[in-house]
């Protein structure tokens, strides 16, 4: 307590030391108080605990100061519930998605509508557009996702490879390691499917023309980075990568119209096209039929 502060309580102050501390509130004389001997007099023993008013102003300031850092700190509590939130958003945006592939596989891409797909998922049609700017947005979610991969695994591939060795390569072991991370998102088969719906909707195959010409580019400017090269002034990264993704786009449309369409069956028609395609491009086509040293052919 500080010089001249009122006592907290009727109760006068301890003594600490006369010379510290002067009286500043005199006893007021009554029949029931004797008056005062002499200021040298002792002042009378009170039974007042001592030195209370100071710790307890400490303590009250250390309760503070440890109630505004717990208030501070993050409350788990309140963080759970955010995290409840956020599952339940990709709850919602994966039962979205799922329900959405379904129709198009079943009706017809044209057929389905955005409120039959909201319907099914019994959610309105402003939360679809909270997860999804339109249709064709849905069908090429996944796909997103698979050219990641790729491009990826393109990247890990060792320095040392050729081009066209490092692209065969590399998406041959996205095929491997695809059907985990589909999963995640919607059944194998029913990603497959979309291939399907995507070959038989013009708007869509459109669509997927587009973007196998903007993913061309990625990767073309990937494999002149690995070369060394600029991608500007050099035709070879571009070169490779179109024929590299010809050779994609034809195996694509032949496993869509074969009778395996399993995820093996995409990966070994892709793997035998592959392994074709620098012979194809660097040897006597004549001299090296398939199979027939000198080109001789039958029996």
């Amino acid at each position: 307590m500080t010089v001249g502060q009122s006592a907290p309580s009727p109760v006068p102050a301890a003594p600490v030391t006369p010379a510290t501390i002067p009286v500043t509130t005199p006893v007021t004389p009554s029949a029931s108080t004797p008056p005062e001997k002499s200021e040298k007099s002792e002042p009378p023993e009170q039974p007042e605990p001592p030195e209370k008013s100071e710790p307890s102003e400490r303590s009250g300031k250390s309760e503070r100061d440890s109630a505004g850092r717990r208030d501070m700190a993050p409350d788990p509590s309140e963080a759970a519930p955010a995290g409840l939130r956020e599952r339940k958003k990709q709850r919602t945006r994966g039962t979205l998605l799922r329900t959405a592939v379904e129709l198009f596989t079943t009706r017809g891409y044209d057929e389905t509508t955005i409120d039959d797909i909201a319907r099914v998922v019994d959610v309105s049609q402003r939360t679809f557009f909270r997860y999804f700017a339109s249709k064709e947005e849905v069908v090429f979610e996944v796909q997103r996702t698979v050219e990641a991969h790729f491009q990826e695994a393109l990247r890990d591939r060792p320095a040392h490879e050729p081009p066209l060795d490092a692209l065969r390569n590399a998406v041959l072991r996205a095929w491997d390691t695809l059907s985990e991370a589909i999963s995640e998102v919607m059944p194998v088969e029913l990603y497959l499917r979309t291939f399907q719906v995507i070959e038989s909707t013009p708007t869509l195959l459109a669509a997927h023309l587009r973007r196998c010409m903007e993913m061309d580019e990625k990767i073309a400017r990937l494999i002149a980075d690995r070369e060394g090269l600029d991608v500007d002034t050099d035709p070879r990264p571009r070169v490779a990568v179109a024929a590299f993704s010809g050779v994609m786009r034809i195996t694509g449309q032949l496993w869509v119209r074969g009778e395996d369409r399993s995820m093996a069956g995409m990966r070994n028609i892709t793997e035998a096209y592959l392994d074709r395609l620098g012979p194809a491009l660097s040897t006597d086509w004549r001299s090296s039929a398939t199979g027939r040293p000198g080109g001789a052919v039958g029996g």
